[in-house]
């Protein structure tokens, strides 16, 4: 299930350099943090449910190529999504 649209405002306004930045990559990682929980949690429902948990896999592989990127080209920006995401490595 895709994201309702008041959760994707609040998200970009809070991890965007402005109201209408959608696009940069703090902003793309946070709202696949937050799709990537919510998978998370339907599959300890539904084990079985094999096409989402693909899903999850490729959306937390686009995560780990986004975060990579963040890392190479400004290590400030990459420290301070990671610790408000609470993300690892």
């Amino acid at each position: 299930m895709a994201l309702d649209k008041a959760k994707k405002e609040e998200i970009v306004a809070k991890y965007g350099r402005g109201t209408d930045d959608t696009g940069s990559t703090e902003v793309q990682v946070a709202l696949l943090t937050e799709r990537i929980v919510y998978l998370t949690e339907h599959l300890k429902i539904n084990k079985k449910d094999h096409s989402s948990r693909l899903g999850l896999l490729k959306l937390v592989g686009q995560r780990r190529r986004l975060m990579r990127y963040l890392r190479n080209t400004d290590l400030a920006r990459f420290n301070t999504i990671k610790t408000a995401l609470g993300l690892r490595n």
